[in-house]
């Protein structure tokens, strides 16, 4: 029998330390670990980090708001957020079932980058950033730069994700998260669309952001969609005709089991008009 080495710091220190000294492959909540191994021996060297309590739960300062790496979906369901993070907390409560919301982490589902990934899209649209450590330093990352291509990051050796950065821009903003499946549940996405938009005292839109996942290798923002509505009232019934094909021409679906490219286009323009009239309906 072939045994591997498994290592479980007790603090960041001790573990940004280890992993400078060696190829470790990060275990945190599992629920891509483990189901990706079945039937397999394990043949990696482990990390486990689960244990890091310091890089868990979720705080406020006067410029952001943390989560911490090893926050978990349950609780970011459960927290008491601003308005602007329900699309999150909606996707929160998308990711598996409720055993898979009380172990996986958020670092976790962004490491993953699956382009299916459910807390992807809100996280964009919060204009979210990823803080990275390592025993050289910290950086901090856009999320949108973090994620490089399909299953691909910007982690650079011995760096570990250490939290999301949401900075506090429109925390009273319309926030909502959008997902279809081949059912209600327990399901990879077919399409996710995820807004946050702001608007003024008049109903003037001063801000918006539309993410899609499962549409491209990386969810995106539709920036020419964003700056089509701003300026426009939310009762604007031009409103009702956005977005059109021409909005979508960034994202690059694939025909693959759960449905065809051109059935994720046209599911992607309904989920983006279905949150723009909730927007509408929500003053």
């Amino acid at each position: 029998m072939r045994f591997v080495d498994y290592l479980a710091p007790t603090n960041l220190d001790s573990a940004l330390s280890a992993f400078a000294g060696g190829k470790w492959t990060v275990l945190a909540g599992g629920t891509d670990f483990y189901p990706a191994r079945v039937g397999h021996p394990l043949t990696e060297p482990v990390l486990d980090i689960s244990g890091l309590d310091e890089l868990r739960g979720i705080s406020v300062t006067d410029d952001a708001y943390r989560i911490g790496a090893l926050t978990r979906w349950a609780d970011i369901k459960a927290a008491d957020l601003p308005p602007a993070f329900d699309g999150l907390r909606l996707a929160a409560a998308e990711v598996g079932g409720i055993q898979v919301q009380n172990a996986g982490t958020i670092a976790g589902n962004l490491c993953n980058a699956s382009p299916a990934a459910d807390g992807i899209p809100p996280l964009l649209t919060l204009d979210a950033s990823v803080e990275l450590a390592s025993q050289g330093g910290q950086r901090v990352v856009p999320l949108s730069a973090f994620l490089t291509g399909y299953r691909q990051i910007d982690l650079q050796s011995g760096e570990l994700v250490t939290a999301v950065i949401v900075p506090r821009q429109v925390e009273e903003a319309f926030s909502d998260f959008q997902k279809l499946g081949s059912r209600s549940y327990l399901v990879i996405s077919i399409v996710m669309v995820a807004t946050v938009i702001a608007a003024d005292p008049e109903g003037i839109i001063s801000d918006a952001r539309i993410a899609v996942g499962a549409c491209s290798p990386v969810a995106l923002r539709l920036t020419e969609l964003e700056s089509e509505l701003r300026g426009k009232h939310r009762n604007d019934r031009a409103l009702q005709h956005l977005p059109t094909r021409h909005h979508l021409d960034r994202l690059a679906p694939i025909d693959d089991v759960r449905a065809t490219a051109d059935y994720r286009f046209g599911a992607t323009l309904t989920l983006i008009r279905r949150s723009l009239r909730r927007f509408a309906e929500s003053a």
